[in-house]
């Protein structure tokens, strides 16, 4: 699906995934949640907090402190469900979480939503291409990650035809920074 076709499906089904490990659940998640639901009239956003992210070292918190407080950050937006995967898709890939989500609401448009710098890397996920033939690809600009996102090896790979990059006021806040305090 390309995006010039967004406005046209006012009536389909629309979820949001945005996956992570949550290394915790600040409000920037919940911020570009809410932007998305208004915005792109996304109904439901799923928080797929995943054990591990391939990409980082491990998680400082375990894995039911990240889904209690992440639960706890979104606890009066009814619109976002936390949950957790992995145990029951045997695999902590997108695109698996996709095939999964797909496969459960075959007449919805899935919405993968992540961070500027989530999108430098994404041509490296397992099956990036596969990604973004099943849904479509909300990137959320972050302080700092903007210009390097945008000249990224996936940018120029797929280009805005399958990604949109979205601008909006920016939480200036980050898991990383959170953990540190």
């Amino acid at each position: 699906m390309r995006y010039m076709d967004l406005d046209k499906q006012e009536n389909k089904k629309k979820i949001g995934i945005l996956g992570g490990t949550f290394d915790p659940a600040h409000r920037g998640h919940l911020s570009i949640s809410k932007e998305a639901k208004k915005r792109f009239g996304i109904g439901k956003i799923i928080w797929a907090v995943t054990k591990k992210n391939p990409f980082k070292s491990k998680s400082s918190l375990s894995l039911d402190k990240r889904i209690k407080y992440a639960k706890k950050i979104a606890q009066n937006n009814l619109f976002i469900k936390v949950k957790y995967f992995e145990n029951k898709i045997k695999s902590n890939r997108t695109i698996d979480l996709i095939k999964n989500i797909k496969r459960n609401n075959k007449n919805a448009d899935i919405y993968f939503i992540m961070g500027a710098d989530s999108l430098i890397n994404f041509h490296k996920w397992k099956n990036s291409d596969l990604i973004l033939s099943m849904c479509n690809i909300l990137v959320f600009d972050r302080d700092r990650y903007k210009a390097k996102s945008l000249s990224s090896v996936s940018f120029k790979k797929y280009n805005k035809k399958s990604i949109r990059f979205v601008k909006f006021n920016k939480v200036n806040i980050s898991s990383s920074k959170l953990r540190k305090i």
